[in-house]
């Protein structure tokens, strides 16, 4: 007898371009299979999704290859961080207090 299927939906976003896909996938199939299943490499050539971080609903799963989906859930395949979140925020600090440090010497 086959396993029962659920529905569930996967999404990858560039900053020009967006793909959500629905999918049935067979009960029990983890967070990686269904990117894997997706087939939206055909969209987006460039995505490696045996590797790719994903997430449901816009929290991380730690572990994609375990994490069983249920039912109505949406995996998020995440993009590469271009710049490194903590030099970001020193970048953006330091211009700041450059900024105070200019509007007190006027």
């Amino acid at each position: 007898m086959d396993k029962p299927s659920i529905a569930i939906e996967v999404v990858y976003a560039l900053a020009e371009r967006q793909k959500l896909l629905r999918l049935s996938v067979p009960a029990g199939t983890t967070v990686r299979e269904a990117a894997l299943r997706s087939g939206m490499q055909q969209f987006f050539p460039e995505l490696d999704l045996s590797q790719a971080p994903l997430g449901i609903f816009g929290k991380a799963v730690g572990k994609p290859e375990e994490r069983v989906l249920e039912e109505g859930e949406r995996v998020e395949i995440y993009r590469p961080l271009i710049a490194d979140p903590k030099e970001v925020r020193k970048q953006r600090a330091a211009k700041a207090k450059a900024r105070e440090e200019g509007e007190e010497s006027s």
